[in-house]
């Protein structure tokens, strides 16, 4: 892991406790780093578990997972419970997200991206957030683009209806980290880097909320 906020944080005496969990935060790169919230239970389902689709090849799903994966198989039981569900839009939304939520974090404005996060996510945010107030640091970052996105893993729990699926993130972004008297401690405002993240979301199929929440992130 390279020099990052969270590693000055703790040299100043604060102790974070780490992930996003959100696994994922967040992933890896050079300098400041969020922090990673583990997923709490594994819900990878087999095959029988499973309700499939019928009707021939379903590239929405194909296009993303191997045919007979679990993957495939919890995105066709996704589908089964929520018709209008298309993977290939999810994937779209969740690159806004991943933007907006990424630079609410880095800007400290935890108000806006709280709809869009577990309890436990935001716990985890937040905290980073307010250690890093009491510090006196801010960061400053600029978002570049996202130069890769997969979907790593899907499941489905049969009993809940919740689908949970799981996207890599490779974004480039500007970020900096000035002191109370404004002077830059880490980062280069010239400089892009590259941040590698693994974010899951879940959301109950066929519900009247159509927002997926970040449950877990890491890198």
């Amino acid at each position: 892991m390279s020099s990052s906020l969270i590693q000055l944080l703790v040299l100043g005496g604060i102790a974070l406790f780490l992930i996003l969990r959100l696994r994922d935060v967040l992933g890896t790169r050079e300098g400041f780093e969020k922090p990673v919230v583990p997923r709490q239970e594994d819900r990878r389902l087999d095959r029988n578990s499973l309700e499939v689709i019928e009707g021939g090849p379903d590239r929405d799903i194909l296009d993303h997972a191997a045919e007979g994966s679990p993957s495939a198989l919890a995105l066709a039981a996704m589908k089964s419970n929520e018709p209008s569900f298309n993977v290939g839009e999810f994937l779209g939304g969740a690159r806004g997200a991943y933007e907006m939520i990424l630079m609410g974090f880095e800007a400290g404005d935890m108000a806006q991206i709280k709809p869009f996060l577990s309890d436990d996510v935001y716990e985890t945010f937040a905290s980073v957030v307010e250690a890093r107030d009491a510090q006196g640091l801010t960061v400053e970052a600029k978002f570049v683009g996202v130069r890769e996105l997969k979907l790593e893993e899907a499941a489905f729990d049969t009993t809940t209806r919740e689908g949970e699926i799981t996207v890599k993130f490779v974004g480039e972004l500007t970020s900096v980290v000035r002191d109370k008297g404004g002077d830059i401690i880490e980062g280069n405002p010239n400089e892009v880097k590259r941040q590698k993240d693994v974010w899951t979301f879940a959301r109950v199929m066929g519900s009247d909320n159509p927002n997926w929440q970040l449950v877990a992130t890491g890198g």
